[in-house]
């Protein structure tokens, strides 16, 4: 089968690469950005353009959200099945008269960070049922962890995903300003970091909250809020909010 990965980004760099190492060939890699087209077609021996689209079986959007549409217009071929890789757009977003569908890889991605692509669930939406077999069995030779979906969970996946992993990130974001102003390095919170995200592979979440906010320790909650200000004062408001409203605090 003949594949097309469009796009130079953190996907469609991951994505090529994983396919790369688990001997699935790759026709093209296409998209706008030369130098960073290069720089991947040098790593796993791709072809590249940003001019001309390969002729191909299956083209794999790895673009934004707001270019997916656009994007999905420049492929002129009929019944060729094509597929984005958006968390929240449905595959109707997709124009043309090819078959649609949707390639979800459920994972963070960063060019600069190795990946274990075993592990990364992908959650497959197509329009047909053939096509579903192509596209699972595509994923499976990458992965373990292989799931038919719809547009309508797949939002909700895509929800979860943001409050697991963008908003943690957010917060350590957050945290590294109030170690860096009073000169903590933040190395020294890694161990705690760890220890907490390896937990929640063994307990619940719910069952592993620990500070003070389920101790409803008052005289802590009011110590710190005098230390912080503006936006991080709100944001610890409304954490503690949320955790006392969880466990049904006063």
């Amino acid at each position: 089968m003949q594949t097309v990965i469009i796009g130079s980004g953190n996907v469609a760099y991951h994505l090529a690469k994983a396919f790369v190492q688990n001997g699935i060939s790759i026709t093209q890699i296409f998209g706008r950005n030369e130098k960073e087209l290069q720089k991947i077609s040098c790593e796993l021996n791709i072809s590249y353009s940003t001019e001309n689209l390969e002729d191909a079986d299956l083209y794999i959007i790895c673009v934004s959200d707001n270019s997916i549409e656009n994007v999905s217009k420049i492929i002129s071929k009929k019944d060729c099945l094509v597929a984005h890789t958006s968390g929240s757009l449905p595959k109707e977003i997709l124009t043309g008269e090819y078959r649609r569908a949707s390639f979800y890889p459920l994972q963070t991605f960063s060019k600069t960070k190795d990946l274990d692509y075993t592990k990364i669930p992908f959650f497959i939406e197509t329009e047909k049922e053939e096509d579903q077999k192509i596209l699972t069995d595509l994923a499976s030779k990458i992965s373990e962890n292989v799931m038919e979906s719809t547009h309508e969970k797949r939002k909700y996946i895509h929800l979860t995903a943001v409050f697991a992993c963008n908003f943690v990130n957010h917060l350590f974001a957050r945290a590294k300003e109030i170690s860096d102003a009073q000169d903590i390095p933040f190395d020294y919170f890694l161990p705690l970091i760890n220890e907490t995200v390896q937990k929640i592979s063994e307990i619940e979440p719910k069952s592993a909250q620990t500070g003070p906010a389920v101790r409803n320790d008052k005289r802590v909650l009011e110590l710190h809020e005098q230390l912080l200000k503006d936006e991080s004062l709100e944001i610890y408001k409304t954490m503690n909010q949320s955790i006392k409203t969880m466990y049904q605090l006063p």
